[in-house]
């Protein structure tokens, strides 16, 4: 990635538009029946990617919502999809791009198999993602139900060498909270790692992603926005604008 990307998020849980507190998924909250249709805006709008998470496939352990998902691939009119979420073998990643998604991140396996997460980098160079979620630097998979005792930045440096096209880092503790991302952290992963790291979790205004865009030179390649779109906090299209204006004179 040449420029920094505003990437809206799409969570979907049962085939619904969502957004969890902390992750936690007693505290979903449904902000559309028709995913394909906020998806349509959100291209409408002139973005250049969007996240899309199976929270459903998350928790199985396996993708669960493929028709959702083709949906959406349709209704983005080609902009590339990158999609997690219970995707752990290299046959859910082959079927991931059936779907049409243009990359997938792998989240728990990069814990769990370090090994699938570099074969499959090797067979799809460019279109691995490594999804980091973490609790106070530590991280979480199981669909963020299990905790470890790995360190991010550990986990991270392991695919230096792997071809993964980059690494979004989820502070879990700021994910729906509205309270601002963990940009200190984030920037220190990006530091420490030479993979492109996108901003997760917390987003909260304009300004967030303006300030997250500061860091593009030191490896900060985008910032996922989610909640704040959707309650009104953002508006994308003046995001898009500003964080281009911002960006102007300063190339990643």
């Amino acid at each position: 990635m040449n420029s920094f990307e505003v990437i809206p998020a799409i969570d979907l849980l049962e085939g619904q538009a969502v957004r969890l507190t902390q992750g936690r998924y007693d505290e979903a909250t449904v902000y559309e029946s028709n995913p394909s249709r906020v998806a349509g805006g959100f291209a409408a709008a002139g973005i250049t990617r969007l996240h899309v998470v199976d929270l459903d496939g998350a928790r199985a352990g396996e993708p669960v919502n493929g028709d959702s998902i083709r949906a959406i691939v349709g209704a983005v009119g080609g902009v590339p999809v990158q999609l997690g979420g219970g995707i752990r073998t290299l046959a859910a990643v082959e079927q991931a791009f059936e779907h049409g998604v243009q990359r997938v991140i792998l989240g728990t396996v990069a814990l769990r198999d370090p090994t699938l997460v570099r074969e499959a980098a090797q067979r799809y160079p460019g279109r691995i993602v490594v999804g980091i979620d973490a609790r106070d630097g530590r991280v979480a998979v199981e669909g963020w139900l299990e905790a470890s005792e790995v360190a991010a930045s550990d986990l991270a440096k392991e695919f230096e060498d792997a071809g993964v096209a980059a690494v979004v880092y989820t502070d879990i503790a700021r994910d729906g909270m509205l309270s601002g991302p963990n940009l200190e952290s984030t920037v220190a992963l990006a530091q420490a790692i030479t993979i492109p790291v996108i901003v997760s979790g917390g987003v909260s205004c304009v300004e967030d992603l303006v300030a997250a865009s500061g860091h593009c030179a030191e490896g900060i390649a985008g910032a996922i926005v989610g909640r704040a779109l959707y309650t009104g906090a953002v508006d994308l299209a003046d995001a898009l604008a500003r964080v281009r204006s911002a960006g102007e004179g300063a190339p990643c």
